[in-house]
């Protein structure tokens, strides 16, 4: 390397070995530790689909966040999910189905008095409404809104894993630029991003690499916590596709 520079080799990040614990068995179990936390993680990480099916199915801004609100209350407090039968398989679609009976209760009731009155799940529902605003203006139905949501979403989530990842080895830099080259959409010249990164082109190309497997398997078991049997996963990996592509 010109300029008396030490010519450094790009790490990849390393795997650690984690004990998944699905969802939907979490929801049938909220009394154990592990579930609490992994459904913590489902109000933190996914509600925002859920949200937008309510807001596409025409409910104003402030009931939409109430009843979202209120909705993950009752999760995390078992009320609603402890119904959830492992043997019916895709946590997605058991949240929904779970929303919607939710929203038909509550339907019924007259909520003219405060409600979620307990715990409250921390959501941010200033970001979430301007996100929803940005949405396209068209006709696709609540369900269509939540699926492709729900995909996002998961996209983001193993997203936020790899930089984590990266962030643990010191690195965080390195992911910033090399992210761009997740889903090959980067025409960045490899030689001038190696020049900038202090590396070779060679150790660019294989740091690139282990990027993108790496985020094939974190985003096979992010589908793989949401489902309880394995041989759901690829279905369920062909499904989130279809959505994303979906005109």
């Amino acid at each position: 390397m010109a300029n008396g520079q030490t010519m450094h080799t790009l790490p990849g990040p390393s795997q650690f070995p984690t004990t998944r614990w699905t969802l939907v068995i979490a929801a049938g179990d909220p009394g154990r530790k592990e579930a609490r936390s992994a459904l913590v993680s489902l109000c933190e990480n996914y509600w925002y689909p859920l949200y937008a099916y309510l807001r596409r199915r025409g409910y104003p801004t402030d009931q939409a966040q109430d009843l979202t609100q209120e909705f993950f209350v009752r999760v995390l407090e078992g009320r609603y999910l402890a119904r959830a039968d492992p043997e019916r398989g895709r946590f997605r679609s058991f949240l929904l189905t779970s929303l919607k009976f939710f929203v038909a209760d509550e339907e019924d009731r007259n909520r003219a008095h405060k409600r979620g009155g307990g715990a409250l799940v921390p959501l941010a529902f200033s970001s979430g409404e301007e996100r929803y605003q940005r949405e396209p203006a068209n006709d696709e139905t609540p369900e269509r809104i939540f699926e492709r949501r729900w995909a996002l979403s998961v996209l983001d989530r193993v997203v936020d894993r790899l930089r984590s990842e990266f962030v643990q080895h010191g690195r965080p830099e390195h992911f910033e630029r090399l992210k761009v080259f997740l889903l090959g959409q980067s025409d960045a010249p490899y030689a001038s991003l190696a020049g900038e990164m202090n590396t070779s082109e060679g150790a660019l190309k294989v740091a690139i690499h282990r990027l993108r497997k790496r985020y094939r398997e974190l985003f096979r078991q992010e589908i793989a916590d949401t489902v309880v049997d394995p041989a759901d996963v690829e279905s369920e990996l062909r499904h989130l596709a279809s959505v994303l592509t979906r005109k």
